[in-house]
């Protein structure tokens, strides 16, 4: 059986996916039952989640879970979720940037540091939704194609499941990202080609194996509402409300257009005001196709051939691209792009100024903002967010060639004095 017949055979079933009721298609809005399906048959784009939400409390969500979990009735998961074993992400920390807000002269700056989930990245959030799905679905296998955070999220997810796990990476990933993938001993395969030919491979091997959840292709739908919970917590941290402003870094494009969706489901259910939010894009130039459209006023996002540092964010053909470009015009944000360069500015500058290291998508996403501030795009006075999504553990090989001891010293205070001027 195949995966399309794999498919076929959940249509019409009863699903326990929580208040998820059906999908429907971004273009037209053709509505049908939910599915392990991506892509509309009636208009061929991409597939999302449409929700009956019920009447929902602040004081009820509090009390949860210190996971995303507290959330699940704003996601597409069984009602019992966060009983089954997994790797309880989410609830990471806000943190009032005040230093960093002093080095870009803006008035308040609020760092999401999604570097504390399990396996340090938020990957982890969306990966613990689609395998809940998946597991609804019946699937028996969680895979991916990944530039390296969603091979660790996976990997880790699986494990903690007790799944078998297939993961698929470009051969030059960061070797940080490798071997946190390998040491959960799932099927780790390195690919010789970019992600965009990983992801390539992937849809095809998801059309021949039945049990196989590629969670970024045939559960995509319910994977990518993981994301909207950097949004729910964000608002909650926040005291219930929305940001004036959060720049949010460009991979596939998923992760900005399911954060505006969080924020106004959250204003649909009555836990904001409904307060308008500038969301503002970032990416490396590198690897730039949806800063290139937004600069040029193009609808179209070209795909490009990458080449950054970044690695997390090189996907040259982001499937999202389009809907990025709608989200950040109609809020009133921006897209900008970075050098290598401004990366590992943007790296050292946020761990100099709030402790905080970040890997390279963190360095486009401070860059970026810094870019955008001088630039004078990002209004000062208002009160901005910055997604910090990755640890830079994983990406030690981006800074290393300029990090290192200010001095190597005699065990003698005088050497020590001496190194420092004093």
């Amino acid at each position: 059986m195949t995966a399309a017949a794999h498919a076929a055979t959940t249509a019409g079933k009863k699903f326990d996916l929580g208040n998820a009721v059906e999908l429907v298609s971004k273009e037209e809005g053709h509505r049908q039952p939910l599915a392990p399906e991506f892509v509309s048959l009636e208009d061929f784009s991409p597939l999302e989640v449409a929700y009956d939400f019920p009447q929902l409390r602040r004081e009820d969500i509090e009390a949860g879970p210190r996971s995303i979990w507290r959330y699940k009735q704003l996601l597409p998961v069984p009602s019992n979720v966060d009983q089954i074993p997994n790797t309880e992400p989410g609830c990471t920390r806000l943190i009032q940037a005040d230093n960093l807000a002093k080095a870009l002269g803006v008035k308040k700056i609020w760092i999401k540091d999604d570097t504390g989930n399990p396996t340090h990245s938020f990957k982890d959030r969306v990966v613990a939704v689609a395998l809940a799905a998946a597991r609804e679905f019946g699937f028996k296998v969680l895979a991916c194609p990944s530039t390296g955070n969603l091979a660790n999220a996976v990997a880790a997810a699986a494990a903690r499941a007790g799944w078998d796990s297939v993961v698929l990476v470009p051969k030059t990933l960061e070797r940080a990202k490798i071997l946190m993938s390998a040491v959960y001993d799932g099927s780790l395969l390195a690919v010789d080609g970019n992600y965009d030919d990983v992801n390539r491979l992937a849809t095809e091997l998801a059309g021949d194996h039945e049990d196989w959840a590629f969670v970024n292709v045939n559960v995509r739908p319910y994977y990518s509402e993981g994301s909207k919970t950097l949004a729910f917590e964000v608002a909650e941290q926040l005291g219930w409300r929305r940001p004036e402003q959060i720049v949010v870094p460009i991979a596939s494009g998923s992760q900005l257009t399911k954060v505006y969706k969080g924020f106004n489901e959250l204003s649909q259910v009555g836990l904001v005001e409904d307060s308008p939010v500038k969301i503002f894009g970032a990416q490396a130039t590198g690897c730039s196709p949806v800063s290139t459209a937004y600069r040029n006023g193009h609808d179209v996002v070209q795909p490009v051939k990458p080449d950054t540092i970044a690695r997390s964010l090189a996907i040259g053909a982001p499937a999202d691209g389009p809907y990025v470009l709608d989200v950040v015009r109609k809020t009133g944000g921006a897209i900008e792009d970075v050098t290598d360069d401004e990366v590992r500015a943007g790296i050292r500058l946020l761990a100099r100024t709030e402790g905080i290291f970040a890997e390279t998508a963190g360095g486009v996403t401070v860059a970026t903002a810094k870019k955008l501030i001088e630039a004078g795009k990002i209004d000062p006075d208002a009160e901005t967010v910055l997604l910090i999504t990755g640890d830079g553990l994983k990406t030690l090989d981006a800074v290393e060639g300029e990090l290192g001891p200010k001095a190597t010293v005699a065990p003698t205070t005088e050497s020590v004095n001496q190194a420092l001027g004093l």
